[in-house]
């Protein structure tokens, strides 16, 4: 397990969403404040706001992924490289858990938009405190094998 792994589970656990959980455990690659962190990937959680579409988890690495190594211009060389890192990244979390789609990892639970409350039994029952730690692992192997030279210093909002 990873620093950030570790980070992640923690995260998700003291109440924040899957998304939100991995975005957050970076924040000391990405140079963003936890606060700001928190709110660029709070639309994610629920697979993309209790929708049940794609993991919030992997949301989640896909945001960090492009912030470290995403393409700031109209470049199609250096699209068609992320776009593979992307897909890279989420077949590894498919290849370990079946699914990037929250209702398949969650066997089809109710969408509303309204949260689920954090109760012991939510905890005992739901997978998705393991989703943030394998998206957070997925993530760190991939910046061990790539270094990024330094945090991204995004703003300090």
């Amino acid at each position: 397990m990873t620093d950030h792994s570790i980070r992640a589970g923690e995260l998700f656990l003291a109440g924040y969403n899957c998304s939100q959980s991995v975005v957050v455990a970076f924040c000391d690659l990405t140079g963003l404040s936890e606060e700001f962190s928190a709110k660029l990937s709070s639309s994610f959680g629920g697979g993309m706001g209790r929708m049940r579409e794609v993991c919030g988890a992997v949301s989640g690495m896909l945001t960090v992924a492009g912030l470290l190594y995403g393409y700031g211009a109209p470049d199609d060389a250096a699209k068609k490289a992320h776009y593979t890192l992307v897909q890279a990244l989420a077949g590894q979390f498919r290849d370990e858990h079946g699914s990037i789609i929250c209702r398949e990892i969650l066997k089809n639970p109710p969408s509303d938009p309204n949260p689920t409350p954090r109760t012991a039994e939510f905890y005992k029952t739901r997978p998705c405190a393991r989703m943030v730690m394998t998206a957070a692992r997925i993530l760190d192997e991939y910046i061990a094998l790539h270094p990024v030279e330094e945090p991204c210093h995004g703003p300090d909002l």
